[in-house]
């Protein structure tokens, strides 16, 4: 990773749903592996999140774009964060 570089990881999802917990562990594991720092946002605390991305969660956005919706696995995600970190 350059100096400085630095990536905007949030993870959109809501209380029990399966896909979102299975994203989580995605998520967590990646960016753990790669040393960033992610959020996890509760669309059902947010009226507007809720209304945008109801039918596509889990989604995840990287610096406010939407990376993917619905699945990924570990060597995708590392792929996608590791092209955007070079």
């Amino acid at each position: 990773m350059k100096p400085g570089n630095s990536l905007k990881i949030t993870l959109m999802g809501k209380p029990d749903c399966h896909l979102c917990e299975i994203a989580e562990s995605v998520v967590e594991k990646v960016c753990a592996r790669l040393s960033l720092p992610w959020e996890k946002i509760n669309i059902e605390d947010h009226p507007d999140l809720h209304d945008r991305y109801k039918e596509e969660i889990p989604v995840l956005l990287v610096d406010g774009r939407k990376l993917f919706k619905y699945r990924t696995s570990k060597p995708d995600l590392m792929k996608s964060l590791m092209r955007r970190l070079s």
